[in-house]
């Protein structure tokens, strides 16, 4: 990936977040069509991932959306492949999410438990999409950049 797809990543996945995919669905293919990595299964494998792990208040989906696309460029193999070459990547992420909108777990991001009928009013009524759409483009902006150095630093090392 080169670093001028980095921004294009980022429209991509808030594009397909606008047209009806949810967070992690549009984070990982984002990042996929970024790699040339094309396949209906990707949007299925995240569909789980999204609205905090289907709704229980777990990870944001566009954080665990960008930990499936770091894992699908830079995992492993096989066991005996070595596993910090996607963890480092993984690592960062989740810090440097955390740290630009203070939480990982889609209620505390939100305020609202998206489980409850209550919550999913106060997530229509309040706009809180327009935050998703941000945390969605953000994360797939800041997974294609550390795919990026990642590999970049392999082909200098």
């Amino acid at each position: 990936m080169k670093s001028t797809d980095v921004p294009q990543v980022r429209r991509d996945a808030e594009e397909s977040f606008g047209a009806g995919l949810y967070c992690a669905e549009s984070v990982l293919l984002a990042v996929a069509r970024a790699q040339g990595i094309e396949s209906e299964w990707l949007p299925k494998i995240a569909t789980g991932f999204c609205g905090g792990m289907s709704r229980t208040c777990g990870p944001c989906g566009a954080l665990t959306g960008g930990v499936m696309a770091i894992g699908l460029v830079l995992g492993r193999n096989g066991p005996k492949a070595p596993v910090q070459d996607c963890y480092a990547p993984i690592q960062k992420l989740v810090r440097d999410f955390e740290a630009e909108f203070g939480a990982r777990d889609c209620d505390r991001l939100l305020g609202c438990d998206l489980g409850t009928a209550q919550g999913q009013l106060l997530f229509r009524v309040n706009g809180l999409r327009e935050r998703c759409v941000r945390y969605t483009g953000r994360a797939a902006e800041m997974a294609a950049q550390l795919i990026h150095e990642s590999q970049e630093a392999k082909r200098a090392g």
